[in-house]
């Protein structure tokens, strides 16, 4: 197979992980994921392999084979895997799971080479620009940085007790952070150097979203500057497009029927692409808010997509 230069895949409940022609919208393969549910799909940053976190396993397939067999298998979770991430140079990967750790591993090996206590359900991980901070969320409301060189939690925070934090997203300059609950509040903080590398979290703004649970809040990419966005997926049916200079509201997209469990950002921030418990994903114009394709063909809950239509970064 030749390498599509847009990897687009998504994958739903009815166990299956599909890829689509971004442009045309069909669908040129699909992967049977018997095991489990996938809960989140993440593309390498060369475009070789598409990381699935299911239930309790991390699968890796190869992009560019026809094989409905994964190429390797992360094994050492116990509970759902929510959420997943690569180094920026894919030396390791990074997840997170409902067992309550944050895990490092060596990519090759499969061999988990660091572990984090949470100490609650773990929903979402990001991984600080800097490549040294992996910053979690969890079902109690706990914010934690993990300062990879010392090896420890270097920061803790709460936004709200007791409330869920959902999706974490960071600024690709590593200057802001967005930590997204389950009240439909978006809690923003300005990311300031201290004397050492550990980062320091201040207080910057509450944005009351959605009305309904946030999914999923993502920060626009480099090549989108000067313009700055912030998305976010809810279970009101809709995404929200906010102007970070301000926070206002710059647009809604509306067409989803049901819970918009995902969302991606195209590599220059013009497009965006959503999964639904409708069925779909959509790929919508950020200029305009419309939906430009449809991508049908799962037959539950599409709960996640993975897009990646930037140049690929050449392996260690």
């Amino acid at each position: 197979m030749t390498q599509p230069s847009v990897i687009l895949a998504t994958a739903s409940y009815d166990h299956t992980i599909r890829f689509w022609e971004a442009k045309s919208g069909r669908c040129y393969r699909t992967i049977q994921y018997p095991d489990s549910q996938v809960n989140r799909l993440e593309i390498t940053p060369d475009k070789r392999f598409l990381a699935a976190a299911g239930n309790p396993h991390i699968r890796l397939f190869d992009v560019n084979s026809n094989s409905p067999h994964p190429v390797i298998s992360y094994d050492s979770h116990t509970s759902n895997v929510m959420a997943v991430g690569f180094q920026c140079d894919g030396n390791w990967m990074y997840s997170g799971s409902e067992d309550g750790t944050v895990k490092i591993w060596d990519l090759r090996t499969a061999t988990c080479q660091r572990e984090y206590e949470s100490r609650a359900a773990v929903n979402t991980v990001v991984l600080h620009p800097n490549q040294k901070e992996l910053i979690s969320g969890d079902q109690n409301g706990n914010i934690r940085v993990w300062d990879l060189a010392a090896n420890s939690c270097s920061c803790e925070l709460v936004p709200e007790v007791d409330t869920a934090v959902r999706s974490l997203t960071v600024m690709w300059d590593g200057s802001m952070v967005v930590a997204a609950n389950n009240r439909g509040t978006c809690y923003v903080w300005r990311l300031l150097k201290g004397t050492q590398t550990m980062t320091y979290f201040e207080p910057l703004h509450k944005l009351q979203a959605h009305d309904g649970y946030i999914l999923k809040c993502l920060l626009s990419p480099e090549f989108c500057d000067p313009n700055r966005y912030l998305a976010t997926a809810s279970s009101d049916h809709t995404v929200k497009i906010w102007n970070v200079d301000g926070f206002t509201l710059e647009r809604v997209l509306t067409g989803h029927q049901r819970w918009v469990w995902d969302c991606v950002f195209s590599v220059d921030g013009a497009y965006l692409i959503t999964a639904s418990s409708d069925t779909t994903a959509r790929l919508w114009a950020m200029s305009n808010g419309e939906t430009i394709r449809m991508y049908q063909g799962h037959h539950k809950a599409t709960v996640c997509c993975a897009l990646h239509d930037g140049a690929e970064s050449p392996p260690a």
